[in-house]
This record gives C-alpha cells, structure tokens and sequence, in this order.
C-alpha cells in the first residue's frame, strides 16, 4: 500500500525562500525612494501653493502679502530654515491668511534658504520682494542628505515659483 505524503520537501522551501528574498530586495529599496520622493515633493508642493496663494491675494485684495517664518503661527519671527512653519500674511492689515505648520516627523526634512531669505512679499502687481536680494531658492532635504531625493523651489523676482529636481537638474538644484 502507497501512502502518499503531502507538504513540502527542504529544497522546495529553499527555492521559495530564496526567491522571495530576491524580490524583498528589489522592492524595499524602490518603496523607501518612493515614500521619500512623494513625501518631499509634497512638502515642496505645499510651499510652493503657499508662495502661488499669497501672490494671487496680493494681486487680488491689492495690497502686498508676505509669506514668511514662523515659529509661533502668528508672527514673522523666523530665519532661513524654514522647518518650523510658515504663515501668510496680509501686510496691510497685519491678518494671517494661512497658517502652516513644522514639518513632522522623529527627524524631519529640513528647508533652507540658500541666499538667507526669511520672507517673500508680494506686492499689488505680483512681483515678489526678498528683503533686497535678487530672489530666493528654498532647498528641502531629506534627513539622510541623500541629494537624490532633494527638490529646491525657486521664486524668482517677477513673482513665478517653479521646483526643481537635483535629478533632473544638477546645476540649479545642487
């Protein structure tokens, strides 16, 4: 009499083990750039809605509107890294239009300025003011510093924003 045994022999579970361990591989590194990438171009985007949001209110109330940081969500009190928050403010009025706040996270990306600017001011006609200087570049990084992931917004004086990919972009977005 046969009796016929079921379930897997050791080579077969090798194989699958093996193949599963190929495919775990290839996937986590793809997922872990993939969750970055999305998650700074998000905050990127943010920003960058944020910048687009003060011009068309100073373009539409008439009056100029600062986009600046902020420590606190009520005040302009903050430097050239913009990670703690952000507020949009009508100048005239001295009211907050839009409150952002801190990026979140156990180690958050960081935001920097790369020329200082702490504020963009949007005057009536949408040509936007840095405090003097010719126009601003905010650069947001990962916590690893992996410069694949970095994404840079830059404002120019005329009021644009565009974003920039180190990828796609080496000498502009460094």
């Amino acid at each position: 009499m046969n009796k016929r045994q079921t379930g897997f022999t050791l080579t077969e579970m090798m194989v699958v083990t093996a193949i599963v361990a190929i495919l775990l591989g290839i996937a986590i590194p793809s997922y872990k750039y993939l969750t970055t990438s999305y998650r700074i171009s998000a905050e990127l985007n943010n920003l960058s809605g944020d910048f687009q949001f003060a011009r068309s209110e100073a373009i539409k109330e008439g009056n100029s509107v600062t986009v600046c940081v902020s420590t606190d969500g009520a005040n302009c009190n903050g430097g050239a890294n913009w990670n703690p928050g952000w507020i949009v403010l009508s100048v005239l009025s001295g009211r907050v239009l839009k409150v952002e706040p801190a990026f979140n996270g156990s180690t958050p990306d960081t935001a920097n300025s790369t020329n200082g600017a702490t504020s963009v001011t949007y005057n009536r006609e949408g040509f936007a003011n840095f405090g003097g200087l010719p126009g601003t570049q905010i650069d947001i990084v990962d916590p690893t510093n992996n410069i694949t992931y970095t994404r840079c917004l830059a404002v120019s004086p005329v009021g644009t924003v565009s974003s920039l990919n180190h990828v796609h972009d080496p000498v502009n977005c460094p």
